[in-house]
């Protein structure tokens, strides 16, 4: 049987040492789920949160297969704590599972030069603007596809505001192009998400977006956690004032 635990404590230490935002959201109680093999001691657990999984302790076929009936997406990152881990997920979803490589960025609470991020914002190139997600702007972001996941884990703008999220959007020629926002919270920061409109790629936009968001969440002693899905991001990452930690595997299920 597997079990959805709403006091998470006997699961803490399955992910102890594991530094992820995500995790930390669902051990928390902010956003997600945390599920395990027993409920008076477990020896296997599983975080969910969006479109990821994180999965610790002893590898466990039954919660590799586990879909949540509140889960309907049919796609999944799952991310495993060690290589018998990834071995189960292999042979689970097969054909399904794509194996991917991450990058982790540390997680570095006083790397970032106030100055240089305030310069980096003042480049705005003419006609455009930044401005903070309010609820005009959620309201689009729901609406653009390519906008999707710089709200996806929020039903409405007060939950957005509730929990503690926040993002800035790039208007060019009146028109969102661009945007940084939190894809997940939990306590003391926000996991970041950044996404361009596919015809304004290669303008500079999301180094922007993300030089005022890192901004405003320092103003509200908020952490800007970023994790990387490829090296461009890493690149990005590192222009802005982070440093890469290490990589790291997780497979992309398709068809979940």
């Amino acid at each position: 049987m597997i079990y959805e635990v709403t006091n998470t404590a006997g699961a803490e230490g399955l992910f102890e040492g594991w530094e992820e935002t995500l995790i930390w959201s669902c051990l928390q109680g902010v956003m997600g789920s945390v599920f395990v093999d027993d409920l008076s001691l477990p020896t296997a657990a599983m975080a969910m949160v969006g479109d990821f999984c994180f999965f610790a302790g002893e590898p466990n076929r039954q919660l590799v297969e586990y879909k949540p009936d509140s889960c309907k997406q049919g796609f999944m990152i799952m991310v495993p704590q060690s290589r018998k881990w990834g071995g189960l997920i292999e042979l689970v979803y097969r054909d399904k599972a794509t194996k991917v490589t991450r990058y982790a960025i540390k997680k570095e609470p006083n790397v970032f030069d106030i100055a240089y991020l305030n310069e980096i914002v003042e480049t705005l190139p003419e006609k455009c603007e930044l401005r903070r997600i309010d609820a005009t702007i959620f309201d689009i972001s729901k609406k653009e596809k390519w906008m999707h996941d710089l709200t996806s884990q929020y039903d409405s703008f007060e939950q957005y505001e509730m929990r503690g999220a926040l993002g800035v959007v790039l208007i060019y020629d009146n028109e969102v192009v661009s945007g940084a926002s939190a894809y997940s919270v939990y306590k003391g920061g926000i996991e970041i998400e950044i996404d361009t409109r596919e015809d304004q790629r290669r303008n500079g936009y999301a180094f922007l977006c993300g030089a005022k968001l890192i901004l405003e969440c320092l103003k509200e002693n908020k952490y800007p956690s970023w994790d990387a899905q490829n090296k461009w991001s890493v690149g990005l990452a590192e222009k802005l004032g982070y440093h890469f930690s290490h990589e790291y595997t997780a497979y992309e299920i398709n068809g979940y």
